[in-house]
């Protein structure tokens, strides 16, 4: 009996994509539903795929079923649709009916719902690192600057800013300056929450961008991802360096980050942000 083939629910930027390479180094079939408007079919030369709209859970299902496919990794960008543009198939709207609401109340309530369906349907929901181990970091410094007293501080400050707003499941990010807190990330993303702080930076030194695991968030559908593209958007920025969670966050093309970092003196921190709230909770005793 072959193999069942691994399905990739593929959305956009460079993950999907080495996810199906790890595949392929792993000897594992795979198969990839790719959605619409995010993964560029064209990057998926003779893959068995599928292109489907957000909308199209039931096809998507459906699809799978008859692939044979049993472990579902759902990997990639996507920006979640409004209720109203989504445009539900058959399968998708009873999926909504059912849970109501609260798909659309924040990202880990959706994705919570979706892996929920998934072991409903006969599948398992499994997360991108049982492919790319490589693309977790343990704690540590990644890169030769390093951060100085003020951005251990902004550090401390952004990590009590995101849990607060991870718990209550709006985002993942915040960049803060000199205690200030310049943005917090929400629907927007991350990239788009640095473009939006270019104009915001205060004089003296830059601030940092701390990126977390939500209090509570499903590992196995969703962790926070980092790469090139949001390095570039930390120097644009104007910012000291990126402090994120240590084994949570994916680092997608490490090497290139971290060349980009060491050309622009920025710094790159895996954090335990446990070790964060308690420095900074000691240095507030003194």
């Amino acid at each position: 009996m072959s193999e069942a083939p691994i399905a990739i629910i593929a959305g956009g930027g460079a993950m999907p994509l080495r996810v199906a390479a790890a595949c392929r180094a792993m000897g594992k079939p795979f198969v990839a539903v790719l959605l619409e408007g995010f993964a560029k079919p064209s990057e998926w030369p003779g893959v068995r795929q599928i292109t489907i709209r957000l909308g199209a859970a039931g096809q998507a299902l459906d699809w799978l079923k008859a692939q044979g496919a049993r472990q579902i990794v759902l990997v990639g960008d996507v920006r979640r649709p409004s209720i109203l543009s989504l445009r539900p198939d058959a399968g998708a709207a009873k999926f909504i009916a059912r849970i109501g609401m609260r798909a659309f109340s924040g990202d880990d309530s959706l994705l919570s719902a979706l892996r929920e369906l998934l072991r409903e349907e006969g599948f398992e929901p499994v997360g991108p690192t049982r492919f790319l181990r490589e693309a977790q970091t343990p704690p540590g410094l990644l890169t030769s600057a390093a951060p100085d007293a003020g951005a251990l501080a902004d550090i401390a400050r952004g990590v009590a800013v995101v849990r607060a707003i991870g718990a209550v499941d709006v985002g993942q990010g915040a960049v803060v300056q000199q205690g200030l807190v310049l943005g917090v990330e929400a629907i927007e993303g991350t990239d788009a929450m640095l473009a939006r702080v270019r104009e915001l930076r205060r004089e003296g030194p830059g601030g940092v961008l701390v990126k977390l695991v939500k209090p509570g968030q499903d590992r196995e559908v969703d962790m926070p991802a980092l790469g090139p593209r949001t390095v570039a958007g930390a120097i644009a920025a104007g910012l000291a360096g990126i402090a994120f969670e240590a084994d949570g966050a994916l680092l997608v093309d490490r090497e290139k980050m971290v060349e980009q970092a060491d050309s622009a003196g920025l710094f790159l921190l895996a954090i335990r942000p446990d070790d964060h709230v308690r420095a900074a909770t000691t240095g507030a005793a003194r």
